[in-house]
């Protein structure tokens, strides 16, 4: 005599299907946790999901941490492993550094993608995170096979006066919590998502003042244009439209360049409308992919 099955059963087979069809995709249910160490021994958290390469290698902006690509870590696993770093000072990583500068943010990118032994590798970077993709690749030349700079990277060419970087570091050592306010404010269009401007003002207070200090003082001898000169990958660029981005001179150092400006969105296009910065960054992949 055949016996019909419980409910009970039914339910778990459908979830155990469920379970079993996203493993199927290729797509882990969570990111996995890692650890890699940085040039100088400071410990780098990072969340790696999915398996195809290329690989895409998320950089937060300055004082933000990995948890900015939340929604792009969920959405491109199911076609590419995705890995998002806390820079060093940032996140879970650790604090125990002396230099901080773009040059050792890069470091601590190197140091994860050598430790997940990623052989191609997309990198994306907000803000901060654009200019630490460019000396990433000029460290790994043969790994990374493009870039993908959000709302940064405006004018290759610019370069403030080393005046301007102390005026902000000695800002930040006189009054952290008034001048990162202030300057998070900066960031959006006047008025809009005043939840998500509330969320990125936490987080980023819940930094370092001489973290930040250094940091801005270290921009005075940075010079982003010949690091560009010195890499041979597309740059393509997902930008608000707080500032103008300047395709055309940016051609002029570095030809295979490209941007789309998205209306009505500040510094931070991925947190601001996910789902319009997804399409714009698969579309670009694709782009990439082609070539």
């Amino acid at each position: 005599m055949k016996t019909k099955p419980t409910l009970l059963a039914i339910l778990a087979f459908s979830i155990f299907i469920a379970f079993c069809g996203h493993g199927t995709a290729g797509q882990q249910v969570r990111p996995t946790l890692g650890t890699a160490t940085s040039y100088d021994g400071v410990k780098i958290v990072y969340s790696v999901q999915g398996s195809a390469e290329p690989a895409l290698v998320f950089i937060h902006g300055g004082f933000a941490d990995r948890s900015f690509w939340s929604d792009q870590m969920k959405h491109f696993a199911r076609t590419n492993r995705v890995v998002a770093l806390d820079l060093a000072g940032h996140g879970e990583s650790g604090k125990n550094r002396k230099s901080w500068s773009v040059t050792s943010f890069a470091e601590d990118v190197s140091a994860v993608i050598k430790e997940e032994k990623i052989g191609k590798a997309v990198l994306i970077g907000n803000s901060l995170g654009g200019p630490v993709a460019l000396k990433t690749a000029n460290l790994l030349s043969d790994t990374i096979v493009a870039m993908v700079a959000v709302d940064t990277l405006q004018d290759i060419a610019i370069r403030a006066p080393a005046s301007y970087y102390q005026a902000r570091a000695d800002a930040f050592r006189k009054d952290f919590t008034g001048t990162m306010k202030a300057m998070v404010r900066s960031l959006f269009h006047p008025d809009t998502y005043p939840e998500l401007m509330a969320r990125v003002e936490t987080r980023m207070l819940d930094n370092s003042p001489e973290m930040a200090a250094t940091l801005m003082e270290s921009f005075a001898n940075f010079e982003m244009a010949e690091l560009v000169k010195n890499i041979n990958i597309p740059i393509r660029c997902i930008n608000g439209d707080l500032y103008p981005t300047q395709v055309e001179k940016n051609r002029g150092i570095h030809a295979d360049f490209d941007a789309v400006v998205l209306p009505n969105t500040g510094h931070y296009p991925m947190l601001e409308n996910p789902e319009l910065f997804n399409q714009h960054l698969e579309a670009i992949l694709k782009e990439l992919q082609k070539e």
